[in-house]
């Protein structure tokens, strides 16, 4: 029997709680953006008013006013968001405890062990998207399918507040015509590299041979292809299960050695990268960062360091990774793999972090880089992983495959 999953999509999530503390706002075109003093900064999220105008996320601030002279632009707060980002996933936790977060406006739920309770998917889905609104002043657009990867697809043909169902018997007229960059995981770059080949739709992605695809982009090709396919089948966690995670990892094999420290430093903060957003999503800090290293001539060596705040910040995650390579590696010698690993986590709540009268300026400099990293979550969840990067990995051509994924 096929699953019931929905996938829940907070409408302009920070733009939405900032109107409820101030409606006057719901009327004009307002946006989020990181710094509302800086023509440069990027604008984070936008209200309906501000939408038609053709104000678009992850756009630069003086873009959108050339769009709209007029836009209200408003700083964000994160911790309102997240209050509101667990006061949501409460209401979801009353249909099913299935509910796994895909970062702070995101959940997909699976509601399948509960539609003898509550009706049918989109029925549940309805009954939520009123729920949201009538308790909280929030819209959400829904997905129903009988995957995560059609859920999210459909939570994102319909905005704002809006049902739509992808079923085995209409996800090829649905989805299959949908450019390519739709689907969930296919980014910029990959995007590029499909289009190269005369890959434009979904559809096509279907269509295509496995091995071209495979070969056009490795590992990443094969899964894209089972998702174009409706083959996704992975499970939705228990709310809860981040709870129980040890550690998170990532490694890569780089498409050539590294050599120096300036390819050593790009490819840890590509990694560092990573690390930390998981963590984010998990709700989780480390302690402790442990990095292993690999020669070309396969050589191994793993190195760990406790930190002295627990952290969830890839900025912290890659200057202490980097501290153990300087410390344990000679940088001229060729690199072929890295992987870094955050160890001994607990719950961000439950993190206090030790603070004395001579880390006043550390602790101000750590809530901007936060505030920083969180921007970055909430562009890439709306545009993918190549949508926003750090200035030290741009352009580099050492990044290859991923070999391990704790």
């Amino acid at each position: 029997m096929d699953r019931t999953i929905l996938h829940c999509d907070l409408n302009g999530f920070f733009a939405s709680v900032e109107c409820l503390g101030r409606p006057e706002l719901k009327s004009v075109p307002m946006a989020v953006c990181g710094n509302p003093k800086n023509r440069h900064g990027i604008i984070l999220a936008k209200n309906e008013p501000a939408k038609r105008y053709g104000i678009k996320t992850a756009e630069t601030v003086w873009q959108a006013l050339r769009k709209c002279p007029d836009l209200v632009l408003v700083p964000p707060h994160y911790e309102k968001y997240s209050e509101y980002s667990k006061l949501v996933n409460q209401i979801y936790l009353r249909y099913t405890d299935r509910v796994e977060p895909f970062g702070i406006d995101e959940s997909w739920l699976d509601v399948t062990g509960s539609l003898r309770l509550f009706g049918t998917g989109r029925q549940i889905a309805d009954t939520l998207r009123e729920t949201v609104k009538r308790e909280l002043g929030l819209t959400i657009s829904v997905g129903v399918s009988f995957n995560k990867v059609f859920a999210k697809l459909g939570s994102d043909l319909k905005k704002p507040d809006a049902t739509t169902e992808i079923t085995r018997e209409n996800f090829r007229e649905t989805v299959w015509p949908l450019p390519v960059s739709s689907l969930l995981y296919v980014g910029k770059a990959a995007t590029q590299a499909l289009v190269k080949r005369g890959i434009n739709t979904i559809g096509d992605l279907a269509a295509a041979d496995g091995r071209i695809v495979t070969d056009i982009l490795g590992k990443l090709g094969e899964q894209i292809r089972s998702y174009a396919l409706g083959e996704e089948n992975s499970p939705v966690r228990h709310y809860n299960e981040s709870a129980d995670l040890k550690s998170v990892g990532n490694g890569m094999t780089f498409s050539r050695n590294l050599v120096g420290e300036a390819d050593i430093r790009a490819g840890v903060i590509a990694l560092a990268d990573t690390v930390a957003h998981r963590l984010r999503s998990h709700g989780m800090m480390c302690t402790t960062v442990q990095v292993q290293i690999k020669d070309p001539d396969f050589k191994t060596i793993s190195r760990q360091k406790q930190l002295q705040n627990p952290t969830q910040l890839a900025r912290e995650i890659s200057e202490a990774a980097i501290d153990l390579i300087r410390s344990s590696w000679n940088m001229k010698t060729p690199i072929r793999l890295i992987t870094i690993t955050g160890t001994n986590l607990i719950p961000q709540e439950e993190a206090a972090e030790q603070i004395t009268l001579f880390d006043e300026n550390r602790h101000e400099k750590r809530a901007r880089t936060s505030k920083l990293e969180s921007a970055m979550d909430l562009i890439r969840s709306k545009f993918g992983r190549d949508a926003v990067s750090f200035g030290a990995t741009v352009n580099k051509d050492i990044f290859g495959t991923h070999e391990s994924d704790e």
